[in-house]
């Protein structure tokens, strides 16, 4: 919902099918350069849609976190920072 109201369009996507579909029509869509998918999206392909983050020249993926998993993201951001950084006091 919150990225409806920045203007964004989307789809739902719960099952590997309707990724499928969705996915596909994306990125036949040369309109398109940015895809957002939430990790749980991701999930369901993964090994996949790194290869293509790795590969596409005219389109970006971006995993972003949801309302069901930003905790996961939250934690996993601050260890990847305290071990790059460590811990700040």
């Amino acid at each position: 919902m919150g990225l409806r109201l920045a203007g964004i369009d989307g789809s739902v996507v719960e099952d590997f099918e309707t990724y499928q579909t969705c996915m596909n029509a994306l990125l036949e869509d040369d309109e398109i350069g940015l895809i957002l998918l939430t990790t749980k999206v991701i999930d369901m392909d993964r090994e996949y849609l790194m290869e293509l983050k790795q590969n596409l020249d005219t389109k970006l993926i971006v995993e972003i976190s949801d309302r069901h998993k930003s905790f996961e993201v939250q934690d996993m951001i601050e260890k990847t920072l305290k071990q790059i950084i460590g811990d700040v006091v």
